[in-house]
């Protein structure tokens, strides 16, 4: 889901109340996965250890693709059938949920983004193949600013108390990156299908988001978070943290366009939760052998140092 900006005076809170939206909306069942101990940490290394069966892979245009993975298929046709096939299901989502208008989508369903262009999707597929989950992973140089990111257009970068606290603290983020030699980077456009909201298939699509930024060499990066459904909660227990500006929290906030509440949050690819850290690594391990789809313009590289 895309957070367009339709107020100039957007509604700063910290309150989790509001409508619902899908947008990092993990079900309330993962919530509980997140609580219940060494039992669902078990449940989701079994789950992750036949991901590579259900996960797939769509890189972007002009990709540089680590050689770590051992499954890329060049054939253009696949790749366009699978990102309308995520278009889809995630406008499906959305429209069923309330959370976007027949108007918002294309005449044929699709849910369409300017991310998802230039982004790496992680799709996970159902029994009969077809995707059920998506997210995706957008990597820029660690040059970029604020005018070229997506948060650009959240209310808050329209806002004359929060606007240059919010250019701040992403510039401070951008810096940081730079001074760490990683890239930066934005994840978003998540979506569960409604089968598939009692299962940890949101979690282990966070965590291969993970998985997935560490076998591409590393990032810090910023999300979108739902605080209702409990979803900013969740991610800040897997290593996300509020993005601040000079030891200042950047506040939630009410996005009208969308009807929900959302917060900003930071993530270092080097440093998730401890609690997680080992299972991300698994991930990673299984995304070698995950199917990859790509474009004629793919490039390969050897694998970068571990980050």
């Amino acid at each position: 889901m895309s957070f367009g900006v339709r107020s100039a005076s957007p509604t700063v809170s910290r309150q989790i109340t509001g409508p619902r939206s899908d947008e990092y909306a993990f079900p309330r069942r993962t919530g509980a996965l997140l609580g219940e101990g060494r039992v669902m940490l078990r449940l989701l290394e079994r789950n992750i250890a036949t991901v590579d069966r259900r996960l797939v892979l769509v890189a972007p245009p002009n990709a540089v693709v680590p050689d770590s993975f051992t499954r890329l298929t060049i054939d253009p046709e696949r790749h366009r059938q699978l990102v309308a096939e995520m278009q889809r299901v995630r406008g499906g989502i959305y429209l069923d949920g309330g959370y976007v208008t027949p108007g918002q989508l294309s005449a044929d369903g699709l849910h369409q983004t300017p991310e998802d262009e230039g982004s790496w999707h992680l799709l996970m597929t159902d029994d009969g193949g077809r995707v059920s989950s998506c997210a995706w992973y957008l990597e820029h140089e660690n040059t970029t600013s604020l005018q070229h990111l997506r948060v650009r257009n959240c209310p808050l970068a329209r806002s004359g108390e929060w606007h240059d606290r919010l250019f701040g603290a992403v510039a401070s983020e951008v810096a940081r990156a730079r001074r760490a030699g990683l890239r930066y980077a934005e994840v978003g456009g998540w979506a569960v299908s409604r089968h598939r909201r009692c299962t940890s298939e949101g979690l282990v699509l966070a965590l291969a988001a993970y998985g997935l930024c560490r076998m591409l060499g590393g990032a810090l990066g910023i999300t979108t978070a739902n605080v209702t459904h409990a979803s900013s909660s969740i991610l800040r227990r897997l290593g996300g943290s509020y993005l601040e500006f000079q030891g200042t929290s950047i506040p939630a906030y009410f996005d009208p366009h969308y009807n929900t509440t959302i917060e900003l949050l930071r993530f270092d690819s080097r440093r998730p939760s401890a609690k997680y850290a080992g299972l991300i690594e698994l991930l990673r391990g299984k995304l070698a052998q995950v199917p990859v789809f790509s474009m004629p313009q793919t490039h390969r590289r050897p694998s970068p140092v571990a980050a």
